[in-house]
């Protein structure tokens, strides 16, 4: 059972950065793909960007492409995501995910979860 641990969020002004870190309790941390979701009340959860095993492959849907940077750090066991330019749009609970083998941006590919970290932005 991997475990997974958001941190990071919290209430900014529309423009501000942010960076959120998922801590994983999984002993081959590079053998998981790691993927960002976020999801907004009454919505379903929406893809954000990933990565893979290696940190090789990277993908951002197209709200966050060129405001956002997802990374990893394998021996540290924790992905990131960077956000800069936050607009009131990006308000919603993040979610970071966990997957054996290629990266996805389907949210059922991904077996392990963490609990989620709230990001509001102001006006």
């Amino acid at each position: 059972q991997v475990q997974l641990a958001e941190s990071g969020g919290g209430l900014v002004q529309a423009g501000d950065s942010l960076n959120l870190s998922c801590k994983s309790s999984a002993r081959a941390f590079d053998a998981y793909s790691m993927a960002w979701f976020r999801q907004r009340p009454g919505e379903e959860r929406e893809f954000v960007a990933l990565i893979s095993g290696g940190g090789d492959i990277t993908y951002y849907s197209e709200a966050v492409e060129g405001r956002f940077t997802i990374s990893r750090d394998n021996a540290q066991n924790t992905a990131y995501l960077q956000m800069r330019r936050l607009a009131l749009g990006d308000t919603a609970v993040y979610f970071c995910a966990a997957s054996e083998g290629p990266p996805y941006t389907n949210a059922y590919k991904y077996t392990y979860w963490g609990q989620g970290t709230q990001v509001t932005v102001s006006s």
